[in-house]
């Protein structure tokens, strides 16, 4: 089976534009994910971070609002889908999918449907309270309360729903933590530092989940260096998500002197999204999304914010945001002709 270095970031404090420190690592979603899904997939795995420090999960990608379960945004998008046709239409925030409470919609739908309300009814409800909510910036549970669409249920019913998603969802993110704090690889990680290029080059393809950690100490790392101009020689794959395509910055330049990535298509966290995360708030230092393109990158991202986007330019697979953990884990496992 193929041999797969996970190299992990192993930043604890990211040093933003004013000067002051905020904490960060990696985002525990975006590591877990596809490590699970390669190691089903029988993929020999060794986790790294540049030094062979366990790597810090930041505390914001264990955050409920990250653990929604499937169901639950599934639902979510087609109730989004009745009023917004055109993805054009959808400037999707991360406001959008946490404050404003729109997760709670199926589990109101439900409740609606206990009370006595049609399936088909209920659902109208819940869709018209959503696109006002939406469109209004307004709390969802808030709009069905005033405006009665949450009729038969009263307002503490409206709350239990809300409740219970966020209670899922702090159960999934303690499951996600509990399962990473298991892992004996991310305890004792191998040193990227310490690895021979013989070593390297005796791995068939290279990850790197995201996290602001990546911007931290990937983007300029010597052995990163190192790591991908042995990989890329022999064309192994070179994958990364939402901030990891911050270690594509540190690619050696080619014999005519350009970063041996120039023209290539690559994704990553945008910087719409990232305007939208507390350090990207309180202000990044620099941005990936302008640096990947002041490289040489030709940068591709999705129609719509947040949502899953991964694009393969020859052997370099990159990944948008954490909603693209799935679909990146597929695009690794496919180039690895395991999938």
């Amino acid at each position: 089976m193929p041999r797969l270095l996970f190299l992990v970031s192993g930043a604890r404090e990211l040093p933003l534009a004013d000067g002051s420190m905020h904490e960060t690592g990696y985002f525990a979603e975006e590591a877990l994910t596809p490590y699970e899904r390669f190691v089903e997939a029988g993929v020999d795995i060794d986790v790294a971070t540049p030094d062979g420090r366990a790597p810090h999960a930041d505390p914001y990608g264990l955050e409920p609002i990250f653990h929604y379960p499937d169901e639950d945004e599934d639902f979510l998008a087609s109730i989004t889908r009745t009023f917004a046709h055109d993805v054009d239409d959808i400037r999707l925030t991360l406001r959008h999918l946490t404050e404003i409470g729109l997760i709670a919609a199926r589990r109101v739908h439900l409740a609606l449907v206990e009370a006595g309300v049609t399936p088909e009814q209920a659902r109208d409800q819940v869709a018209r309270a959503a696109r006002t909510a939406w469109d209004t910036d307004r709390n969802f549970l808030d709009v069905l309360d005033e405006t009665g669409d949450g009729a038969p249920l009263d307002r503490a019913a409206l709350d239990r729903a809300y409740t219970a998603v966020v209670e899922d969802s702090r159960r999934e993110s303690e499951r996600v933590a509990a399962t990473l704090a298991a892992n004996p690889g991310f305890q004792q990680p191998t040193s990227l530092a310490a690895l021979s290029d013989e070593q390297l080059a005796g791995y068939d393809a290279v990850f790197a989940p995201g996290g602001h950690g990546p911007m931290v100490d990937l983007a300029d790392n010597p052995d990163v260096t190192r790591l991908l101009r042995i990989l890329h020689q022999k064309r192994a794959p070179i994958a990364s998500l939402c901030h990891g395509p911050a270690l594509l910055l540190a690619a050696p330049a080619n014999l005519d002197g350009q970063w041996i990535f120039d023209g290539y298509r690559v994704t990553a966290f945008t910087d719409e999204e990232e305007y939208q995360t507390p350090p990207g708030k309180l202000g990044m230092p620099w941005l990936l999304e302008a640096s990947l393109r002041n490289a040489g990158a030709v940068f591709d991202d999705a129609r719509a914010a947040w949502t899953s986007h991964v694009v393969v330019d020859r052997n370099v697979i990159t990944a948008q945001n954490p909603n693209s953990a799935d679909a990146v884990a597929d695009a690794v496992l496919k180039a690895l002709d395991v999938l």
